[in-house]
């Protein structure tokens, strides 16, 4: 049965899958689907694209994976605009405004919009903010970590996050550690919002074990042996998500097995790793994975290990806890709005020691997968959709 619209959000978001990159911003692409289909918003995507002057490597993909098309029940447009890779960062929303404006103008015209929505605070957010200046309405942004903590610790960034939120109706974070994060960077707490993620609760449940963790190794190609300890990290392989540091705690767990399930800038650096650590027969990388496959793997592990620098609120944290998977992660970001029992796993210090001794401890304290995944049970999509949508409604 489908809702009637009354109102139109254009939502500009630079996390988006495409056909390169089809898990990047998934968790934006879910929220946005349930808004589009439980509410009475009706949701436009633009998710611009940044090529460099010269296309090559990787970019030529991404160019050709720019194209306009109807995707998670919704039309989402892939303008492109002129990014300079790794130095061109305080460019970057200019140059998405400049690329963007046209088409929303367009799109107004042809049946206008009530609000503007930022999906990621920087370079999204101050793009947003020149756009709906040009079109003369109401901008919300919302804070998922890394756009905050990265971006903010420098000053051209903190000054562009800070106009923003000054310009911006609405705020919103992922949790209420984010949002006491951007307070105090400067910007006005009774403007944050908290929107929680969501999850999708028919695909994220605990799976019976029979079996499971002999068919993951013959699928992965590693050795099945039934005494292992398998530990799982879910996350992109880069510095930040502290992959490093769970390879340099396997040392001393002999009997733990690791899988890797991400790619990254660092994959390089931590096969290398592996091989010095002497541990690169029990380290193996699966890769980006669809998520459908995720749930056998993290319903097979015996902890989803995560010791990331900072965070939001991870989406790999909550769909670990719904397989009924505990967490060994560090305190950051919403943490410990997440690990609120002990059936959840175990909070620790960002060191090698840390980790190790945190492993151990969920390790020697097996938990019933069931009341694990109920420590996650007011998670889901629609209630996130449901939630987006009132909030929508108290700016317009």
């Amino acid at each position: 049965m489908s809702v009637t619209k009354t109102r139109r959000v254009l939502s500009l978001s630079t996390l988006f899958p495409n056909a390169v990159q089809p898990r990047f911003g998934i968790f934006v692409a879910k929220s946005l689907e349930a808004l589009q289909r439980d509410t009475h918003w009706d949701v436009t995507l633009v998710n611009p694209i940044g090529l460099p002057p010269v296309v090559f490597g990787h970019y030529r993909d991404l160019r050709d994976a720019a194209v306009d098309s109807q995707e998670f029940g919704l039309p989402v447009h892939r303008p492109t605009f002129r990014l300079i890779p790794k130095v061109g960062g305080r460019l970057n929303p200019a140059s998405i405004a400049r690329a963007v404006l046209p088409l929303v103008e367009r799109l107004h015209r042809e049946d206008p919009f009530d609000l503007i929505d930022a999906q990621f605070f920087y370079p999204d957010g101050p793009a947003a903010m020149v756009i709906a200046d040009a079109v003369g309405l109401p901008f919300t942004v919302k804070a998922r970590g890394a756009d905050i903590h990265y971006w903010g610790s420098r000053e051209y960034g903190r000054k562009a996050l800070l106009d923003t939120a000054k310009a911006a109706t609405g705020l919103l974070a992922v949790c209420e550690a984010l949002a006491g994060d951007m307070a105090s960077l400067g910007m006005e707490r009774d403007k944050i919002a908290v929107h929680y993620t969501g999850l999708d609760r028919d695909l994220f449940r605990p799976l019976d074990h029979t079996g499971l963790r002999r068919t993951i190794a013959e699928t992965y190609g590693y050795p099945y042996d039934p005494k292992d300890r398998l530990l799982v990290t879910v996350g992109a392989l880069i510095e930040r998500k502290g992959q490093g540091v769970v390879m340099k705690a396997l040392g001393d767990l002999p009997d733990a097995r690791l899988l890797l399930v991400g790619k990254g800038e660092e994959e390089d650096c931590l096969r290398k790793l592996a091989v010095e650590l002497g541990i690169a027969d029990r380290v193996h990388f699966l890769g980006s994975q669809p998520p459908s496959s995720l749930p056998p793997l993290l319903s097979a592990a015996d902890a989803m290990v995560l010791p990331s620098s900072s965070e939001g609120l991870a989406n790999a944290w909550i769909e670990a806890l719904a397989c009924g998977t505990p967490l060994v992660i560090t305190d950051v970001g919403g943490a410990r709005e997440v690990v609120q029992s002990p059936d959840a796993g175990v909070i620790v210090a960002r060191t090698p020691r840390a980790v190790r001794e945190g492993i151990h401890r969920v390790l020697d304290r097996p938990r019933d997968p069931q009341k694990v995944a109920q420590t996650v049970e007011n998670f889901s999509w629609e209630a996130n959709g449901k939630a987006l949508a009132v909030y929508y409604d108290t700016l317009v």
